[in-house]
């Protein structure tokens, strides 16, 4: 369900909070839906449990995770209903910003650049 990358420039639990984040705002993890438990995430990322837990904490400040004792994190019965398409496409501004400078700095082509995001999704599609 999520993509941790230990070598990346963001915090681990930056990097999951954002992905959870983007989910609930895409609608793709909806009230009440179950969060895999720290030890569970932990384990299949070969990551330290208090990242995990760090992360789901700030969410559940921020209202978006609610904690059920002796159960599982849920994603918040009343969280923010999803977000318009546009809306949404600024949360990944950021990245892509990284992405084209990145692309630049290699001297890659607009066009190339292009048609390897387009190689990419149809793979992730297919």
């Amino acid at each position: 369900m999520f993509i941790l990358n230990p070598n990346a420039g963001e915090p681990i639990y930056r990097q999951l909070v954002e992905q959870i984040r983007r989910l609930i705002a895409g609608g793709q993890l909806q009230a009440g839906t179950e969060m895999p438990s720290v030890r569970e995430l932990a384990t299949s990322h070969a990551i330290n449990p208090m990242t995990i837990s760090k992360a789901y904490s700030l969410l559940e400040t921020e209202g978006l995770l609610e904690r059920q004792r002796g159960k599982p994190m849920v994603v918040a019965s009343s969280p923010l209903p999803p977000e318009d398409e546009s809306i949404r496409l600024l949360r990944i501004q950021p990245q892509l910003q990284q992405l084209i400078q990145a692309a630049q700095q290699l001297l890659i082509s607009d066009e190339v650049l292009l048609n390897a995001l387009a190689q990419q999704l149809s793979e992730l599609h297919a």
